[in-house]
């Protein structure tokens, strides 16, 4: 059976320190959707809780407050750097004999998604691209062109359908998203044209941290891709 792990921060939730010194988890939006539409898959966690001492138990706590039930499974709960493979095959061995490559890293940092990979495990951007991992369907990033009669609004509402994220966006009349083919589909339909460039894990450069605005001169500039 497939097991899907995810990172915490910038992936599954935003971390705030609390005055006390707890700290709390703020769910990312989309994740509570996702985390309940994978209800019956394998789920865990790897992630650094930080320095210090207790950083590991107040990161556990944390994570209990902010997805109650969601990953119980304390086995498949991976704390420490991931700056090498070594914490990506210890998820892997934790998972009692399902394949690495049945095996689902969920990042938004590019080259922690790299050694997941370097175990053969599959990897995504996003939490809304964890179900396209798991049936080792691509993603890709793209631009999206906002026509005339169409704003932000429409083009957040046809996103928050689809295998979609909006990863920043350009003016007015352009925004860059990631996408499935079937999430370019569902936005094509909805009036918004898609132009693939490539797969997102081709690149470092491609922002997905979806609340951070970054310089998109790197990501324009990249030929043209079509999604097979």
């Amino acid at each position: 059976m497939p097991v899907i792990f995810f990172d915490i921060g910038a992936t599954l939730a935003d971390p705030h320190v609390e005055p006390d010194g707890s700290l709390t988890l703020q769910p990312r939006p989309r994740v509570m959707a996702v985390l309940d539409a994978l209800r019956d898959v394998r789920r865990g966690i790897i992630s650094n809780p930080g320095p210090g001492d207790g950083a590991v138990a107040r990161a556990a706590a944390a994570l209990h407050e902010a997805f109650p039930d969601r990953f119980s499974d304390e086995a498949l709960v991976h704390w420490g750097a991931k700056d090498s493979r070594v914490i990506f095959d210890q998820a892997v061995a934790s998972t009692g004999g399902t394949a690495a490559d049945e095996c689902v890293f969920v990042g938004e940092d590019a080259a922690e998604r790299a050694f997941a990979r370097q175990v053969r495990m599959r990897t995504a951007a996003h939490p809304v691209f964890a179900l396209a991992a798991m049936e080792n369907r691509p993603v890709f990033r793209a631009r999206t062109e906002l026509p005339d009669g169409l704003g932000l609004q429409e083009l957040t509402a046809a996103v928050d359908e689809s295998e979609a994220v909006v990863m920043q966006v350009v003016s007015e009349r352009l925004a860059l998203v990631m996408v499935t083919a079937q999430g370019a589909g569902t936005l094509t339909r909805a009036g918004f044209p898609v132009d693939v460039r490539g797969p997102v894990d081709d690149t470092a450069a491609f922002p997905v941290r979806d609340d951070k605005p970054v310089s998109a001169a790197e990501t324009l500039a990249d030929a043209p891709h079509r999604a097979p």
